[in-house]
């Protein structure tokens, strides 16, 4: 009981740190440096994005998980953007020169990236789950890549 205790916290804890990561220097490539409360956002939408396919009332077409993932890392953007730069007015982003932006904070342009990035998310996460802590295959992921062989 207690190694998988350990087990799963030793999951969520490198699922985190992977999309914090993963989100932070998507952000440094993308404009040259980010904040550290991208590497927060990243990680908690990372894990949104992982542990929403865990509840069984949730399971959905990959689309319909993007979808839902979409809506939590705008809201989680919004959110975010709402604090750090109209409330600590830290400047770490601004949207108020894109196309149908809210408050400057989120826009439709990023939506779609984030959309992109969401999917990435799903997969990469579904990947991990199966290879590295040997959680079931996603349907899926059949079609690509051969179950493995259990020794």
């Amino acid at each position: 009981m207690a190694r998988r205790l350990s087990r799963q916290i030793f999951k969520y804890v490198l699922l985190f740190h992977l999309g914090g990561c993963a989100y932070y220097y998507i952000e440094v490539l993308h404009r040259g440096w980010s904040h550290w409360s991208m590497y927060l956002l990243g990680a908690i939408c990372f894990l949104f994005c992982s542990v929403q396919n865990e509840q069984p009332a949730w399971q959905a077409p990959l689309w319909k998980q993007v979808i839902r993932c979409d809506i939590f890392v705008l809201c989680g953007e919004f959110v975010t953007g709402c604090m750090v730069n109209l409330w600590k007015g830290w400047h770490v982003w601004d949207y108020h020169n894109m196309p149908f932006n809210l408050m400057g904070q989120i826009c439709l342009p990023m939506a779609l990236a984030f959309s992109a990035l969401c999917l990435v998310a799903i997969v990469l996460d579904d990947l991990i789950r199966w290879l590295v802590f040997e959680e079931e295959q996603p349907d899926y992921l059949q079609i690509f890549l051969p179950e493995r062989q259990k020794y």
